[in-house]
C-alpha cells in the first residue's frame, strides 16, 4: 500500500491535481445526470415480467353479435397455434376470463356483452423458453392487429402481460372529466388521436360505447289480447327466437344442481341476412303462435319496431363524469410518451380551449379546459402506471432526502462538526455517479432496455450506508494519526487512505459478488446493478474525491498544543 500512500499524497500535494479531481468528479455527475434527457438511461416503474401466460382482450364495436366477435377470435386463435410456445388456449366469447392479478382492475369482471371476449394463453416454462413472454408479446402484437382488425370495421385487440408491480387500467390512462357527455366524448376521440399518433404507445383504446342504431321491440297489449294471445306467450317466443331460453330441467347424479335445458333457434335461422327494418319484419312474421281459439298469428301483428339510437355509458370517478381514454407503451418508459403527448394535446386544444397546466403537486401533469365560446370546463387527468410510477419515484426520493438528512444530522452529533459531515454526505451521494452508468453498462448486454426502477432507487438508499462508512474510516483514522501521533494532516489522509484501501474494496467485492446474483432477475435486476455499480464508484469516491476534500477542510486541522498533549496520553503504532 505504500505505492498507493505516494499516489495519494501526490494528489494532495499539488494543488493542480485536487482541482483536476474534483473537476473530473463533478463532470461525471453531471454527466450522468445527462443520461436521462438524453435517453440513455430511462426510468421505469418495473421492467417487463416473463410470465407463463398472457391474455388477448378483443373488443369488437358496440351492437356487433357474437357472430362477429366470434369471427375476429378465432383469426387471432388461429395466428397462436402456429407458435410453437404456445400450449393452450381457451376462448371466453362474450365474457371476461376468470380474475387474475391483470384482471383485477382492467374490468374483466363486468364484461358481458356479445361485442367482448377474453383469450387466455398459456405458455411453456418460462425457464425452458428463450422468448421472454413480454418479447412474444411485442412480437405478436403488429402482427395480430394487422391481419384480425380489418375484419370487423372499429375493432380493438389488447395483448395483456401480467404486470410485474402493482396492476393498473393501463400503462398510460387520461380520463377526461365534464358535465357535457357529447363533448367528453369528443375530447375522449381527440385524446385518442393524439396518442395513437404518438410513438412508443400500442393498444390505444376509449372506453366507451359508441352510439349505434337498435331496435326495440315492443309488445302491443291491445293487440294481443284481441288476438287472444297473451304478453308472456309473445315475450317467450322473441327470447327463443333471438336469445334462447331455458324450457325446463333436467336432474342428475353427478351434479348437485338441477341442469337446465336450453332451447335456441340455430344460428341461420336467427340470424337476419341484412340489418335493416324490413329484414327483422319478415323474420317476424315467420314467427307464428296459436291463440286460445286454435288459429296462428304473426307475431309481426302484435309486435311494434322502434329504431331507437343506443345510450352511452356513463362512469363516475369522485363524483364527476368522466370517460378513460388507456394505451400501452411499446417496451419504452411511460414518461417520454406522455410528455410528447402532453405537448402534442396543448397545441390541439389550444384552438378550442383555454387551456391551462395543473400547479406543481400530485397531478401536475393534469390539463384544465375551458371552452372559448360555452366557458364549460373539462379535466385531462393522467392516471395508470405512469401514475404509480411517478409517485413511487417521488415516495423514494423523498425517502432518499429523509436518509440523507437523518444521516447528516447523527453525523454533527458524533463529529461536531458541519464541514466533516458534510464530506461524508456528499461522498455517498455521489455514488449516483455509479448507479446510473452501470444501468447504461449494463443496456448493452441485454436484448431488451435496461431501465431504472424502483428496485434501482432501492439499491441506492441502501448505498449510502455503505459510501458513508467507506469515508468515516478514512475520516477517523486520519484524525486518530494526526492527534495522537502528531502527524500532518496531508501526510495522514495519504496513510488512512492507504491503509483503509484493503477493507474497503473487500467490503465492495463481498457486496459485488452478493448483489451478483440479484442482477439477471428480471425484477430486481435493478437493485443489483445499482449495488455493484454504486459500490464501485463508491470506492473511487472514498479513496480519491473525499481525501482531496478532507484536505481541503479547515475542520481537520488541529492545534499542535493538543496533538502533543493527547499524542503522550496514548502510544499507538501504525503499521503502513
Amino acid at each position: 500500500m505504500g505505492n498507493f500512500e505516494n499516489i495519494i499524497y501526490g494528489i494532495l500535494d499539488k494543488k493542480t491535481t485536487k482541482t483536476l479531481v474534483i473537476v473530473l468528479t463533478v463532470m461525471a455527475f453531471f454527466l450522468s445526470l445527462l443520461m436521462f434527457p438524453t435517453k440513455l438511461v430511462l426510468a421505469k416503474m418495473l421492467p417487463g415480467k416473463s410470465d407463463n401466460t398472457f391474455s388477448i382482450y378483443i373488443d369488437t364495436p358496440a351492437g356487433s353479435s357474437i357472430e362477429q366477435t366470434k369471427h375476429v377470435s378465432s383469426c387471432v386463435i388461429n395466428i397462436l397455434k402456429k407458435e410453437k410456445e404456445v400450449m393452450n388456449m381457451e376462448l371466453f366469447l362474450g365474457q371476461g376470463i376468470p380474475l387474475d392479478y391483470a384482471g383485477l382492475v382492467k374490468g374483466a369482471s363486468m364484461k358481458h356483452t356479445e361485442n367482448v371476449a377474453e383469450l387466455s394463453v398459456n405458455l411453456t416454462d418460462k425457464h425452458h423458453r428463450k422468448e421472454p413472454s413480454f418479447l412474444m408479446v411485442q412480437r405478436l402484437r403488429p402482427v395480430i392487429q394487422k391481419t384480425c382488425t380489418p375484419l370487423v370495421r372499429g375493432t380493438n385487440i389488447k395483448l395483456v402481460e401480467q404486470p410485474s408491480g402493482p396492476p393498473t387500467l393501463a400503462s398510460i390512462v387520461v380520463e377526461v372529466h365534464g358535465e357535457n357527455l357529447s363533448k367528453i366524448r369528443d375530447l375522449s376521440v381527440d385524446v385518442a388521436d393524439v396518442l395513437s399518433n404518438t410513438k412508443g404507445l400500442v393498444d390505444v383504446d376509449l372506453m366507451a360505447d359508441e352510439n349505434f342504431v337498435k331496435y326495440d321491440l315492443i309488445p302491443d297489449k291491445e293487440k294481443i289480447a284481441r288476438s287472444g294471445l297473451s304478453v308472456k306467450q309473445v315475450n317467450n317466443i322473441l327470447y327463443l327466437a333471438f336469445e334462447g331460453m331455458v324450457i325446463g330441467h333436467k336432474n342428475s347424479k353427478n351434479s348437485p344442481d338441477q341442469i337446465g335445458i336450453f332451447l335456441v333457434l340455430d344460428d341461420e335461422s336467427k340470424t337476419l341476412p341484412i340489418s335493416s327494418e324490413d329484414a327483422l319484419q319478415s323474420k317476424l312474421s315467420s314467427l307464428n303462435l296459436m291463440n286460445m281459439r286454435g288459429m296462428m298469428v304473426p307475431l309481426s301483428e302484435v309486435v311494434t319496431i322502434k329504431k331507437v339510437m343506443s345510450n352511452y355509458m356513463i362512469m363516475h370517478k369522485d363524483l364527476s363524469r368522466m370517460t378513460n381514454v388507456v394505451a400501452e407503451t411499446d417496451m419504452v418508459s411511460q414518461v417520454y410518451p406522455l410528455l410528447e403527448a402532453r405537448d402534442a394535446m396543448i397545441e390541439k386544444f389550444s384552438k378550442g380551449y383555454i387551456v391551462t397546466k395543473a400547479p406543481f403537486s400530485t397531478y401536475m401533469f393534469d390539463l384544465y379546459l375551458e371552452d372559448k365560446h360555452t366557458h364549460e370546463k373539462f379535466l385531462l387527468r393522467w392516471d395508470g402506471e405512469m401514475k404509480v410510477t411517478l409517485d413511487t419515484f417521488r415516495d423514494l426520493g423523498a425517502a432518499f432526502i429523509a436518509a440523507l438528512v437523518l444521516i447528516f444530522l447523527l453525523l454533527v452529533i458524533y463529529y461536531k462538526s458541519f464541514i466533516i459531515s458534510g464530506i461524508v454526505l456528499l461522498g455517498s451521494f455521489l455514488s449516483l455517479i455509479g448507479v446510473i452508468v452501470g444501468h447504461w453498462v449494463a443496456n448493452w448486454f441485454t436484448t431488451e432496455t435496461f431501465f431504472l426502477t424502483a428496485t434501482s432507487l432501492i439499491g441506492f438508499i441502501a448505498l449510502i450506508g455503505i459510501s458513508s462508512r467507506n469515508s468515516l474510516l478514512l475520516i477517523d483514522f486520519a484524525k486518530s494519526l494526526m492527534l495522537y501521533h502528531g502527524m500532518k494532516k496531508r501526510r495522514a489522509i495519504a496513510v488512512a487512505a492507504a491503509t483503509r484501501a484493503k477493507p474497503i474494496m473487500l467490503t465492495a467485492v463481498a457486496i459485488i459478488l452478493g448483489s451478483a446474483l440479484l442482477a439477471s432477475d428480471p425484477v430486481f435486476g435493478g437493485l443489483g446493478v445499482a449495488l455493484i455499480s454504486g459500490t464501485v464508484a463508491a470506492v473511487f469516491v472514498s479513496l480519491f474525491f473525499v481525501p482531496v476534500l478532507m484536505d481541503n477542510a479547515k475542520a481537520m486541522d488541529f492545534d499542535k498544543d493538543t496533538q502533543c498533549e493527547v499524542g503522550h496520553k496514548e502510544n499507538i503504532s501504525i503499521t503502513k
